[in-house]
């Protein structure tokens, strides 16, 4: 029997990260996972972001068991999970990111931070885990000897069908055309904070027309400039497109 291929894209808040997961979750061989830490996130670090109590009932908190879950995670040819790089505290389990293959999802601190804060006035920096994506893509060019593919997620709303193929070549998986568009709604996979973060994708059936963002308020200066050489390094790592007839 062929082994499952799990995938772990590791992302910021206010990206593409949920309409990504809808790309892969409409393929008929894949199944998704939707911020598996998030509970053991909120619980440890006593965080209080919109729907915690919901998300505390309703989400596996122990972090040992989420990542044996997604060390082994099955029923499926390709189980595609979705990461927040800032649920990845001090001290949360590292040991299973062997048993997966890993890409990671960027987009600018200016157009992140200004949507971040709609969503929850109390963010700062760490919240928007840039720091936490350049370190955890360290720790996937040690534990493999090489260099994950890093997508901009600019670039994938204006190529979605470049940027797709050549993401899914560099995990070593087949494209699929289906990627490229999805029903609207809700999905049984959504995590419950859904009701809070998802309107705007729910109502999507595929990846949005690029906009650029909006100036940066002043208050959140500082918070961009935090974050922006993370940022940068990361995109130092970008990958292009497939081009028509490669």
């Amino acid at each position: 029997m062929p082994c499952t291929i799990r995938i772990a894209m590791w992302s910021g808040p206010r990206n593409i990260s949920t309409a990504m997961m809808r790309a892969w979750e409409n393929r008929a061989d894949t199944s998704v996972m939707d911020e598996p830490f998030y509970g053991a996130y909120l619980k440890d670090t006593g965080l209080d972001h919109p729907m915690r109590a919901e998300v505390l009932a309703h989400h596996a908190v122990d972090w040992d068991e989420i990542a044996e879950t997604c060390a082994t995670a099955a029923g499926a040819p390709i189980v595609y999970q979705k990461h927040m790089c800032q649920h990845m505290i001090p001290g949360s389990p590292r040991g299973w990111m062997r048993a997966v293959r890993h890409a990671f999802l960027i987009r600018p601190p200016q157009a992140v931070a200004s949507s971040f804060k709609r969503g929850w006035e109390g963010m700062g920096a760490e919240d928007l885990g840039y720091r936490q994506q350049a370190e955890l893509f360290d720790h996937v060019c040690q534990i493999t000897g090489m260099a994950p593919p890093v997508v901009e997620a600019r670039d994938v709303l204006e190529r979605p069908e470049a940027m797709l193929p050549a993401l899914c070549g560099a995990l070593g998986v087949g494209f699929d055309p289906a990627m490229l568009s999805w029903p609207a709604g809700r999905r049984p996979s959504d995590g419950v904070w859904a009701a809070h973060w998802y309107r705007r994708v729910e109502a999507s059936t595929g990846f949005a027309p690029y906009r650029e963002p909006g100036p940066v308020p002043a208050e959140l200066e500082p918070i961009v400039e935090a974050c922006l050489p993370y940022y940068e390094q990361m995109r130092a790592w970008r990958l292009g497109p497939v081009e028509a007839g490669e």
